[in-house]
């Protein structure tokens, strides 16, 4: 199984002034720190091996997870540092810990699909990256990929279209070169990225037919600690 990053490194504006103390993966969701389920999910998934991309309020982070034995894990932390690198700024970072291929995701996702299978279809394409897609239509954020036949025509966060009916689901496996010409210690989002290796023609993508959830709105966290009940 390939190590996985979960990105965690964000000051989670929305969420303060909860998260001006505590930071977002900590928070209390269905009576336990968000982390606790996402780990417990990732070796359900058969994940050994997890390095937290962490910043603002990193310690607390690793003073709850430690080297991940309690959750049957390896864990490892790549902190950004004094300026806050963004998600693909953090994953460069990471690279040494990651190896040459590996799959990340979002530090306030709860994804409850099956990861082999997005993995194995990433293998199977023999591109630099996957992409993850789920048919949103606009209902739990705001669709942003134009996805058809079994591929990604287009993805962008800013100019929504029409045609963009899934969303980027938050699961995505890259080896480790789609990062070459990602600046060293400087601000880089993930979403470049994408959009690089989608003009390239390295971008696989994989269907979910699972919804995600998210921590990243009270509502968010509503509905996971509902979906987590249950």
């Amino acid at each position: 199984m390939l190590p996985i990053a979960i990105l965690a490194g964000g000051l989670a504006t929305r969420l303060r002034p909860v998260t001006g103390t505590v930071p977002k993966a900590l928070i209390d969701v269905a009576g336990e720190p968000f982390l606790a389920h996402q780990l417990r999910l990732l070796r359900r998934q058969g994940f050994e091996r997890v390095v937290l991309c962490v910043g603002h309020l990193g310690e607390k982070i690793q003073a709850f997870a430690g080297d991940g034995r309690a959750f049957g894990l390896h864990v490892e932390y790549a902190f950004d540092g004094p300026q806050l690198l963004g998600t693909a700024g953090a994953l460069r970072l990471a690279l040494p810990m990651l190896g040459d291929a590996f799959a990340v995701i979002y530090g306030d996702s709860y994804l409850p699909c099956d990861y082999r299978a997005a993995l194995q279809a990433f293998r199977d394409s023999g591109h630099l990256g996957l992409m993850s897609v789920y048919r949103n239509e606009g209902l739990w954020d705001t669709s942003n990929v134009e996805f058809a036949g079994g591929r990604i025509l287009a993805y962008d966060k800013a100019n929504h279209t029409g045609a963009m009916r899934h969303i980027d689901y938050g699961l995505g496996v890259f080896q480790r070169a789609a990062f070459d010409d990602v600046p060293a210690g400087q601000p880089y989002d993930l979403a470049v990225v994408y959009r690089s290796l989608l003009r390239r023609g390295e971008l696989a993508a994989w269907e979910s037919p699972e919804r995600f959830y998210e921590i990243g709105s009270v509502e968010g966290i509503g509905d996971l600690g509902e979906f987590l009940k249950s």
